[in-house]
């Protein structure tokens, strides 16, 4: 993977990073954490200017992004609970729960994700489901993507023949948060095996207001 990436940037030069970048949204295996830091050392060595590599890194960062949420645009929320309804232990009620939870949240969910492995791609996809504002969706995209890319590209440009040293610190990291994330879902499993209940489906009615299907909305 190191040795693709860096013939992508011989190749291309910034723009060269600014693709594998697009790619690791689209494409988890391929890790920012290799792609920014030895974009920092090829503006070190001169192959790239170091603000191309900036910019160009920021932009693939957007455009991957971007992609994540038409294929969110597209699923829709009626796919998306009709989905949710077959998964084993997942209930309709869950996805109302983080709709809220994003309707709250959405804005800092998408900047403050643009730093954390894994959330970095997936909060694209409910962006798009929601149908957030897609000028504030690419604001704040590009602004903590911006923060991301930079602090990686300039550890890379800085460490020069050292920059690897990077991947070890964001390799723990990225550990840190996979073992909260399988610790979340372990604990979603359990709660829902002790106590299943029922996740009513609920329907949104004109004007927004959801109610529950097969009895009366309640005043």
């Amino acid at each position: 993977m190191e040795t693709w990436i860096d013939r992508l940037m011989d190749t291309l030069g910034a723009p060269g990073a600014g693709i594998a970048v697009a790619l690791e949204n689209l494409f988890p295996p391929i890790p920012s954490e290799v792609v920014l830091p030895l974009a920092g050392f090829a503006a070190a060595t001169g192959r790239m200017d170091l603000f191309a590599a900036l910019l160009w890194t920021t932009a693939g960062s957007t455009v991957g992004a971007l992609a994540l949420y038409g294929v969110g645009a597209l699923l829709g929320r009626e796919r998306t609970v009709a989905l949710a309804g077959k998964l084993p232990l997942v209930k309709v009620s869950d996805i109302e729960r983080t709709e809220a939870w994003f309707a709250r949240h959405g804005t800092k969910a998408v900047f403050f994700g643009r730093m954390v492995p894994l959330f970095r791609s997936l909060i694209s996809v409910p962006a798009g489901v929601e149908r957030m504002s897609l000028p504030v969706f690419l604001a704040l995209t590009a602004l903590g993507s911006a923060i991301w890319n930079t602090a990686f590209v300039l550890a890379g440009y800085l460490l020069g023949d050292n920059w690897e040293q990077v991947t070890g610190y964001v390799s723990v990291y990225s550990k840190a948060v996979l073992v909260a994330a399988a610790g979340a879902v372990v604990c979603f499993v359990a709660v829902r095996l002790i106590r299943p209940g029922r996740g009513g489906r609920r329907a949104r009615r004109p004007g927004g207001r959801a109610g529950s299907r097969g009895g009366p909305e309640r005043p």
